[in-house]
């Protein structure tokens, strides 16, 4: 059995965390720094094991301005071990996909940060767990991660170097925002635009090592880096009530489209139900129709 060189978790208060778990943003402290796994000659090593893995990582150029639409950002030629040796002559963000399947000690700590989040919460009630990974994110000095949200709950720790987080609370965002996004099905990065939100809605957080931060579902943030190299470390998750919840914004999406106004969710729960239970047999449908497309174009 695999086990952390040194104790590890999260120094978060509790009535904060049940307070506002999900719906705003706040800081906390952690003990992840010092772990063997974060040093970077260890992270070097682990790239290696994403070597012919494309789907587990991303890697692009920062983005000229924190408005800048994310996919326009140009993506690097590079496998991560490549990235990782140009960090320093060049300009890049390296996102490493569910490290916990490359190395045992990333899946001994994210189920021990989980659990932790979890047990302090008092339990999830009824509800379940659909996903659960984490992601590691290496990136240049001054770079910019473009604004957009994240279709899941978020704990991310800042592990070497600084960081500026912008993140705003999930109710910046308009329904018909949400709704474009969750039409899909897809889990990825959602792009939205950064101008004219409300600034008392942005929280801005000062990362350095040993300082983390809670992200609610959907909360759209952007990043940047500072004078030196940034190592951080992320944990997320869905549940099968957010995933609920975004196929009920899918089924919305159609009802706008023919000129309804329809209920958010949470205002009918009888109603989001069936709208998700409909969306549940539709979006796969839709997902391969739209790969059938893909790859007709491409012959």
């Amino acid at each position: 059995m695999v086990t952390l060189d040194r104790p590890a978790g999260l120094q978060i208060d509790p009535d904060v965390l049940r307070q506002s778990f999900d719906r705003e943003p706040f800081g906390f402290d952690h003990s992840l720094s010092g772990l063997d796994l974060f040093k970077f000659e260890e992270l070097q090593t682990l790239t290696e094991k994403y070597i012919g893995h494309n789907e587990d990582y991303y890697i692009a150029a920062g983005a000229p301005a924190p408005g800048a639409i994310f996919y326009s950002v140009p993506v690097a030629p590079y496998e991560p071990h490549v990235a990782m040796e140009r960090l320093e002559a060049e300009s890049y963000r390296i996102l490493l996909k569910r490290p916990e399947k490359y190395d045992p000690r990333f899946r001994e700590l994210i189920d021990q940060l989980f659990k932790q989040v979890v047990d302090s919460l008092g339990g999830l009630g009824d509800d379940r767990i659909v996903r659960l990974e984490a992601g590691l994110i290496i990136s240049s000095a001054a770079t910019t991660t473009p604004f957009h949200f994240d279709p899941e709950v978020g704990f991310f720790s800042q592990i070497e170097g600084e960081k500026i987080y912008h993140v705003y609370s999930p109710s910046i965002l308009g329904e018909e925002e949400l709704e474009r996004f969750y039409r899909s099905g897809r889990v990825s990065i959602a792009q939205v635009d950064l101008d004219g939100r409300d600034p008392a809605r942005e929280h801005v957080f000062s990362l350095r090592p040993g300082k983390g931060l809670h992200q609610p579902q959907n909360a759209a943030h952007w990043v940047e880096t500072r004078g030196a190299r940034s190592i951080s470390y992320t944990f997320v998750f869905e549940t099968e009530a957010s995933r609920a919840r975004g196929r009920a914004r899918a089924f919305n999406h159609y009802l706008r489209s023919l000129k309804l106004n329809p209920a958010a969710p949470g205002a009918n729960p009888a109603l989001d139900a069936f709208k998700s239970e409909a969306m549940r047999v539709v979006l796969p449908i839709r997902k391969g129709i739209a790969d059938i497309v893909h790859r007709a174009r491409a012959e």
